[in-house]
C-alpha cells in the first residue's frame, strides 16, 4: 500500500487531467465523445494516477488488482445492460414499443398540448430508454405542432425535455439508470423503486405547471399532420395492438414480486421474441427476405430476426425517416459503448482508490459534511460541478458514485440513497448545460438554444431540489444496518 502521505493537490492531478481531456473531447468530437474518446481519457487519467501512485510507493500489482476488483463489482450491471439491449431489440421487433408510441400519440389534445407533449415524450422515453432518441424524433414532431399552435420554442422545448428525461430516468432500458446503481453499489430494481419517491412528485408538479399554461391555448388543430404521419407509418408496418402490452405488464409484475432483474429481463426478452414470431410476420419477412432469400421456412426467418434483434443493430423501414430512427435498435452490441465506458471508469476508480487519492479527495470534500443531510447536498453539488466542468452526464454519475460510496456506508445510509441522488442531479441537469454533450446535442437537434428552453425544463430543475428537500426533512431516507450508530 501507499508509503507516503498524499496531498490533496497531488490527488487532484489525475482528476484535472481527466477534466481537461473530457473538455477537449467535447470541443473536438461534440456529441460523439462516448464512442471512444471519453473511455480513452479515463484510461489516460488512470495511467497518470498509477504513475503518481508508484512514486508514492504503491505497487503496480496492487493497483492492477484494485482495477480488476473495481470492474468485478460492476459485472452484475454489465450483464443487465446486455440483457436490456436484447430486450429493447425484441420489444421493437414485436411491436411492443411501437404500440406504446402509437397509443401515446393518441392522447394529444390542442387545449392541453404542453401537458400532453410532456406525457407523450415520457411514455416514449420510458419505452425506449433513450431521451436522445425521443427528443430527436417525437420531440421534433411536437416542436412542429407547437409552432403551428403559436407556442414559444422555449416552452415546447421545456415540455419535450422534461418528459424525455423523466422517462429516461425511470426506464430500466436506460444506460444512466443502470449506471447509477452500479456506481453506488445497489441493484437496478431497488434503484428505480426508490427514485419514485422523489421523481413522481417532481413530474406531477411539472405536469400541473404545463397544464396550467396549456389551458390558455386556443383550440387549434393545425400541425397535427406530423403525428398522423408517424402513427400511419407505425400502423402500416406493425400489427399495433394493446395485447402487445401484456409482455411489459408481465415484466412489471415480476419486478413487483421482487424477482431479480436478470431473470425478469430475460423473461421479458423471450416474451417479446415470441410475440414477434406470432404477430409480426410482415416485419420479420422485411428484415430477412433480402438478406437470405425467400426459400427458407418462416421459422428460420423468425429465428434469424429474433436473434439479430437481440444481438446486433436492427433497422426497420416504415416509410417515415423519423419513425425509422425511433424503431431502430442496437441489441446487445448497442450497449457495448456504455459497457466500455463503465469498465474504463471502474479502472480509473479502482486505481484512484488503491493509491489513496480518492480517499484524500473524499476526505477533503467531507469536511463540509457534518450530517446525512449535508452528505446528500455535497453529492448533489459534486454532480452539478462535474456536469459543468467534465461536460458529460456519465462522468457526473461515475466520479461522485465512486467518491462517495463508502461515505454513505459510514453515515449509515443505504446505497440506494446515493444512486437516487446521482440520477436526481447528474442525469437531469446535463441538458441544462450548453457545453455538456446532452445540452449541446438537444439544442442542435431542436434548433433551440439551451438557455432558451432551460427556464421551462421544470422537471429537470425541480428534481435536484426535490432530492435535497427529502434529505433535509428526512423523508424516505433508507438507513443501513449501522444506521443506529450514526448521528444525523
Amino acid at each position: 500500500m501507499i508509503q507516503k502521505k498524499v496531498s490533496l493537490y497531488v490527488s487532484l492531478i489525475p482528476v484535472v487531467v481527466l477534466i481537461v481531456l473530457l473538455s477537449l473531447n467535447v470541443w473536438l468530437f461534440g456529441d460523439n465523445t462516448t464512442s471512444g474518446s471519453n473511455q480513452l481519457s479515463l484510461l489516460i487519467a488512470a495511467a497518470v494516477a498509477a504513475v503518481l501512485g508508484g512514486l508514492y510507493g504503491v505497487k503496480w500489482k496492487d493497483m492492477l488488482n484494485g482495477a480488476v476488483k473495481s470492474i468485478s463489482s460492476a459485472m452484475g450491471a454489465l450483464i443487465i445492460l446486455l440483457l436490456i439491449g436484447s430486450l429493447a431489440g425484441t420489444w421493437m421487433l414485436s411491436g411492443i414499443v411501437p404500440s406504446m408510441i402509437f397509443y401515446g400519440l393518441e392522447i394529444l389534445n390542442p387545449t392541453i398540448f404542453l401537458f400532453a407533449t410532456c406525457i407523450v415524450c415520457a411514455v416514449v422515453s420510458l419505452a425506449t430508454g433513450s431521451s436522445w432518441s425521443t427528443i430527436a424524433t417525437i420531440g421534433i414532431a411536437m416542436l412542429g405542432i407547437g409552432n403551428a399552435l403559436g407556442l414559444s420554442n422555449g416552452l415546447i422545448g421545456g415540455a419535450i425535455i422534461s418528459g424525455a428525461y423523466f422517462g429516461d430516468k425511470m426506464s430500466p432500458l436506460s444506460d444512466t439508470t443502470n449506471l447509477a446503481p452500479a456506481m453506488a453499489g445497489t441493484d437496478l430494481i431497488s434503484h428505480i423503486r426508490y427514485m419514485m419517491f422523489t421523481t413522481i412528485p417532481s413530474i406531477t408538479i411539472t405536469l400541473i405547471i404545463f397544464l396550467f399554461i396549456g389551458l390558455k391555448m386556443d383550440n387549434n388543430s393545425s400541425g397535427f399532420s406530423q403525428v398522423l404521419e408517424m402513427q400511419n407509418a407505425l400502423s402500416s408496418t406493425y400489427n399495433i395492438s394493446l395485447w402487445s402490452l401484456l409482455v411489459p405488464v408481465l415484466v412489471i409484475f415480476l419486478i413487483v414480486k421482487k424477482v431479480p432483474a436478470v431473470p425478469a429481463l430475460f423473461i421479458g426478452t423471450i416474451g417479446g421474441g415470441l410475440y414477434a414470431v406470432f404477430f409480426q410476420q410482415d416485419v420479420i419477412y422485411q428484415l430477412t427476405k433480402y438478406e437470405i432469400g425467400n426459400n427458407l421456412s418462416y421459422l428460420k426467418h423468425a429465428y434469424i430476426s429474433v436473434m439479430n434483434a437481440m444481438t446486433v443493430e436492427m433497422s426497420i423501414n416504415t416509410g417515415n425517416e423519423g419513425v425509422n430512427n425511433l424503431v431502430s435498435t442496437g441489441g446487445m452490441s448497442g450497449m457495448l459503448n456504455t459497457i466500455w465506458l463503465i469498465v474504463c471508469a471502474m479502472s480509473f476508480g479502482g486505481i484512484m482508490e488503491v493509491t489513496g487519492f480518492l480517499k484524500t479527495i473524499t476526505n477533503s470534500l467531507l469536511r463540509f459534511v457534518k450530517s446525512r443531510k449535508s452528505l446528500v447536498l455535497t453529492t448533489s453539488g459534486t454532480c452539478l460541478f462535474l456536469n459543468v466542468t467534465a461536460s458529460d452526464q456519465y462522468l457526473a454519475i461515475v466520479v461522485p458514485g465512486r467518491m462517495f460510496a463508502n461515505s454513505y456506508k459510514k453515515y449509515g445510509l443505504d446505497p440506494k440513497n446515493l444512486s437516487r441522488t446521482l440520477e436526481d442531479t447528474a442525469t437531469v441537469t446535463s441538458p441544462l448545460v450548453p457545453w455538456n454533450t446532452c445540452g449541446a446535442t438537444h439544442a442542435g437537434v431542436l434548433g433551440i438554444s439551451t438557455l432558451i428552453y432551460l427556464p421551462y425544463c421544470f422537471f429537470n430543475l425541480i428534481s435536484p431540489i426535490m432530492t435535497l428537500i427529502f434529505a433535509y426533512f428526512n423523508i424516505k431516507i433508507a438507513k443501513s444496518a449501522i444506521a443506529d450508530k450514526v448521528i444525523d
